[in-house]
């Protein structure tokens, strides 16, 4: 190798060794609240809504059982110049609004299954449960502490979005599949009976 060929490779190797490492790629960001899918909830859209509607309706049939603790509780730390009343009346309110919430998942539920060509309800009848499932807690837990998580509880944002958009598309694949259904031929008529020479009545 000439002394300038030498020289050329000891200084490309030089700037190789020297060059800066290339900047890791940055980390992927957070999706938004919404978006974001509750741990041990279905990625299915379909059982998704039917989870939310269990999680939703597990947490409607509590009330009864959670409201003397929640009561006992919002009695005992009360703020300067709150009410008790007011405060109540905001679970009252959050029922009422969980029952449209109810019939709205279910409106959704019912159209993906009129909409799939094939029985998909056990699924959903099973992501129900699963929902409902979030509720079970064991005997370690107090009554306290079970009304507090009962009272900070609120229903993913991404329920009503997912359920939304399934109702939407399960009404346009069953509108598709029905206008692609060969509409069944009306019955025809019986023909009349041909009238034969015998049978034709002699003139007067």
């Amino acid at each position: 190798m000439t002394p300038l060929a030498l020289a050329l490779a000891l200084f490309l190797q030089a700037t190789d060794a020297t060059a800066p490492a290339a900047e890791p790629a940055p980390p992927a960001a957070e999706a938004p609240a919404e978006d974001r899918l509750p741990q041990g909830a279905p990625r299915d859209d379909y059982q998704f809504v039917a989870w939310c509607y269990g999680a939703l309706r597990g947490y409607l049939d509590m009330k009864p059982e959670m409201m003397p603790e929640v009561t006992r509780i919002e009695s005992q730390f009360r703020k300067p110049g709150t009410s008790l009343a007011d405060d109540l009346k905001v679970y009252a309110d959050m029922e009422k609004e969980g029952r449209t919430q109810l019939k709205t998942f279910q409106a959704a539920l019912t159209a993906a299954e009129k909409a799939s060509i094939r029985p998909i309800n056990a699924q959903g009848a099973q992501a129900v449960k699963l929902g409902r499932q979030i509720w079970a807690t064991g005997p370690e837990v107090t009554k306290a502490r079970k009304a507090q998580e009962w009272m900070s509880w609120a229903l993913p944002a991404r329920c009503e979005t997912i359920s939304a958009n399934l109702e939407t598309r399960s009404k346009l694949m069953g509108a598709t599949l029905r206008a692609n259904t060969p509409a069944e031929a009306p019955p025809t008529e019986p023909a009349p009976a041909e009238t034969t020479a015998a049978e034709t009545p002699a003139p007067n």
